[in-house]
């Protein structure tokens, strides 16, 4: 609960579930630096494709 202090986790990552939630926890600065970092590292898109950042 965002009330109480609490953030989104999963044991492997922010899962297809959590994802809906994003919004709520990061503001969209969070977000994009969170998208771009992605990019550095999986600039094809190959790495959990579909999972959490889909444009």
């Amino acid at each position: 609960m965002k009330s109480l202090g609490g953030t989104l986790s999963g044991e492997h990552g922010i899962g297809f579930v959590q994802k809906n939630y994003m919004n709520i926890f990061f503001n969209n600065t969070q977000l994009q630096l969170m998208k771009n970092i992605k990019s550095v590292f999986d600039p094809k898109g190959i790495m959990n494709p579909g999972k959490i950042f889909t444009d």
